[in-house]
């Protein structure tokens, strides 16, 4: 699960770094500046090395987190197509934290689906 999100978001990462006319024309179509896509992209890739070292997993689930609640807050501002865009970034959040938990038993036993009996 988390290999497809990371797979997502590392294309994204490199395209805002490589500042893909696609992806700079998303950004000024979602209101920022054209001079913010090179920094979210090297963001993302912090989070995302942050986030594939086992060591510092679960921070990397909390920092893309934040981020993925910030690209909520940008789709729900503009108006975009909640199941397509305002919820996609609930989609990725989603299987970042799943994959960890699923492969991280120190994640399983504090966040655990039902309790020990």
């Amino acid at each position: 699960m988390s290999g497809l999100a990371v797979l997502f978001l590392i294309f994204d990462a490199v395209g805002k770094v490589l500042s893909a006319p696609q992806f700079v024309e998303g950004t000024l179509q979602l209101g920022y500046p054209a001079s913010v896509v090179v920094g979210l992209g090297v963001l993302q890739l912090v989070f995302l090395a942050v986030y594939l070292v086992p060591r510092t997993s679960v921070l990397g689930a909390v920092l893309w987190t934040g981020y993925l609640g910030g690209a909520i807050a940008t789709h729900v501002r503009v108006e975009s197509p909640l199941f397509t865009h305002v919820l996609s970034p609930v989609y990725f959040a989603a299987f970042l934290w799943v994959g960890l938990w699923l492969r991280n038993e120190r994640l399983r036993s504090v966040l655990p689906f039902r309790e020990a009996q």
